[in-house]
């Protein structure tokens, strides 16, 4: 960042979006950027925005897709976007991560092994593991015919990206000064990125009322809106998205808080990987909690 004659000058916000897009996915963002430190932590805020772009593709190809084909092969094929669209960049984290963590060997050698390019059984058997999950949960949302609500998918994709963020200033970077966590190191600390952060939750609380008025706009035939039959009887339609919008953030929250808990207290803090891990693992886990919410209302 720039000094100027009354302290740091901040990047334009147009930059910082642009960085958080080119960084995080493969959208076609036109702009020469010099990936500084300052840079890469004020484009944190942005982070949730890219997340709901993914998921905008990735319903659109959802509902689509799942009128031509079968509920599975419409999922892969969703899932296949869902992979590209990121660049594969938070699987490498996961595949990683996997390897470090399930080698149980010390400290410094799980870090040796997730520094390391190659990847091992365990990265392969958890990526083939998470893709058939996640697979699975999509086409479970394909196969229930209604891909009105197919929206609230957005919502993981938001949330765990929120969380990364939140991540990078919660926990310390496990490898000190080296890797890619140190890039954003002090995220903390700033009183601008502090405001950022506050932006970006006021961000994904705008994001999930949009999904819920996207939801209420396009709202299912009559014979459904007018009642959803559980356990506790006739329930109104947009109780379902009502819920899915509370429910998830909390879950996101907790959750990534135990995970993120779990993988400082072995590595000693997180690292780049770890990031992605996290994100990787929250939307599968918000995807479950998004199926098992349907289950409940649509019964």
């Amino acid at each position: 960042m720039k000094q100027g004659a009354s302290g740091p000058v901040v990047q334009p916000r147009k930059h910082a979006a642009a960085a958080a897009f080119q960084f995080l996915s493969r959208f076609p963002v036109k702009m020469q950027l010099d990936f500084v430190p300052p840079l890469l932590r004020e484009s944190v805020v942005y982070y949730p925005l890219v997340g709901a772009a993914i998921g905008l593709c990735v319903w659109l190809l959802g509902a689509l897709s799942g009128q031509l084909l079968p509920a599975f092969p419409a999922a892969v094929l969703t899932l296949t976007l869902w992979v590209w669209l990121t660049g594969g960049l938070h699987l490498d984290g996961w595949m990683d991560t996997a390897d470090g963590l399930l080698s149980y060997r010390s400290r410094e050698r799980m870090l040796e092994i997730m520094k390391d390019s190659r990847v091992g059984a365990m990265g392969v058997i958890a990526c083939v593991l998470l893709l058939m999950m996640k697979a699975a949960l999509i086409a479970d949302f394909i196969a229930g015919g209604s891909w009105v609500y197919g929206a609230l998918l957005i919502l993981p994709m938001i949330w765990s990206r929120w969380f990364m963020v939140y991540a990078m200033s919660a926990w310390p970077n496990a490898r000190g000064d080296d890797g890619l966590a140190v890039l954003f190191k002090g995220l903390g600390e700033r009183r601008e990125v502090q405001r950022s952060r506050r932006a970006a939750i006021l961000l994904t609380l705008i994001a999930g009322l949009v999904t819920l008025a996207v939801v209420w706009l396009f709202k299912p035939d009559t014979a459904i809106a007018d009642a959803m039959v559980s356990g506790f009887g006739t329930l109104p339609w947009w109780l379902y998205p009502v819920s899915a919008v509370i429910v998830i953030p909390v879950a996101c929250y907790y959750i990534g808080r135990f995970v993120a808990s779990q993988i400082s207290a072995r590595l000693g803090g997180l690292t780049g990987d770890t990031y992605g891990a996290m994100n990787e693992l929250l939307e599968a886990a918000l995807l479950t909690v998004l199926s098992v919410l349907q289950g409940l209302f649509w019964l």
